[in-house]
């Protein structure tokens, strides 16, 4: 697993973002992941794209659900909020622990916002 990055966002913008769990078929190891971009119209359109990449290293993908993400890379701050309307709201609160690991030295918060 150690070859998936935790992490995969915008580097600027707001955009939609899913968590997702990833497992070894039959249970084993799992580990959530995010993944956002501003090129997604919906939030399955990042699915669509993480599931095929992940399923070729050998994981099941679930998603846990969705929001968006407001990058500000240059007052370093990271804002995650809202749902997405057909995976649910992901846990925010887990969204924001798994950022922290890659971005270290920002300000990270999260809310239940839709704005």
């Amino acid at each position: 697993m150690a070859a998936v990055r935790d992490v995969e966002i915008d580097p600027e913008g707001t955009f939609k973002y899913i968590l997702v769990r990833l497992q070894r078929p039959g249970g084993g190891e799992q580990r959530d992941i995010v993944r956002g971009t501003g090129a997604a119209e919906f939030h399955n359109h990042i699915f669509e794209k993480v599931n095929p990449e992940m399923e070729k290293l050998g994981y099941e993908c679930k998603c846990l659900g969705g929001g968006k993400i407001e990058h500000n890379s240059k007052d370093k701050k990271i804002r995650v909020f809202g749902l997405s309307t057909g995976y649910g709201k992901a846990d925010h609160s887990v969204t924001v622990e798994i950022l922290k690991k890659e971005y270290t030295d920002y300000e990270i918060t999260w809310s239940d916002d839709k704005k």
